[in-house]
């Protein structure tokens, strides 16, 4: 069985072909038995809520993407312990650091947010899901001041950082997702990440609508039945059994994900 362990199955981008719940079938479809729908605000955390009940294989995390954060009101971080109480809510993310846009809030407030997050996933036993961009040296030290708070464990989707700096997330116990980019030509570091992350910390992810692995590249929307190109790619970046690989990714994201079934 496949797995993606980020998607975002929300809102009106799938609409072309075929909605949401033919995204979820079309993936199943392909073999890919497990899909975690990722929020990245209240109302995509809820939209994500909403369609893993509809759909046995999809489940769900919660939280605030850091660019996302203008929307963060008041009560907010009430309203995600809710949502995280679902029997199929299995992290607290996307959170984290993004400091690409100059329009993103500020560094202290996306810090702040980030380990309030933190703080809820330790509270609710659950492990994180982070986004980090252009903020590989502060991620890795909010992680560090605050490894107590990630008892369950974290990821790192989509990570585009050093093979080097790996090694000092690897010390947190972390876990690495990968995506389209690994299949890009001339994606040398991320290629050299997926062929240095240890096997039981290695995950496949879509991150879609974005991101359409070769040989769907430029093809939008992206979608989880396009994890099969990565694992592929991977297996080949690794030199492994493309099945022994698939099976060893389920077993690391089940290790992770404790409530996946």
């Amino acid at each position: 069985m496949l797995i993606d362990v980020h998607c975002h199955l929300t809102g009106d981008d799938y609409d072309e072909v075929g909605g949401l719940d033919e995204v979820v079938r079309r993936a199943v479809g392909e073999g890919v038995g497990r899909m975690i729908c990722s929020g990245y605000d209240i109302d995509t955390s809820m939209q994500a809520r909403a369609l893993a009940e509809r759909h046995e294989e999809v489940y769900f995390s919660a939280g605030f993407h850091p660019s996302e954060l203008k929307k963060w009101r008041e009560h907010d971080l009430d309203r995600l312990r809710e949502i995280c109480r679902h029997e199929k809510c299995v992290a607290v993310g996307e959170i984290g650091l993004d400091y690409h846009f100059d329009d993103n809030p500020s560094k202290e407030e996306q810090a702040e947010k980030f380990v309030a997050q933190m703080r809820l996933a330790d509270e609710m036993g659950l492990p994180i899901v982070v986004h980090s961009r252009d903020a590989a040296q502060d991620t890795l030290e909010i992680l560090r001041e605050h490894k107590d708070l990630i008892k369950k464990g974290g990821l790192l989707h989509c990570y585009s950082y050093s093979a080097e700096m790996l090694q000092d997330f690897l010390a947190l116990g972390m876990y690495f997702s990968f995506g389209g980019p690994c299949t890009f030509k001339n994606a040398n570091k991320v290629q050299k990440c997926v062929q240095s992350v240890p096997g039981g910390r290695i995950l496949t992810e879509t991150d879609c609508p974005y991101l359409s692995p070769v040989p769907k590249r430029g093809q939008f929307p992206n979608q989880p039945c396009n994890v099969v190109h990565i694992l592929r790619q991977m297996a080949d970046l690794r030199q492994e059994n493309e099945k022994e690989l698939k099976n060893q990714v389920l077993d690391n994201a089940k290790r992770l994900f404790f409530k996946l079934k």
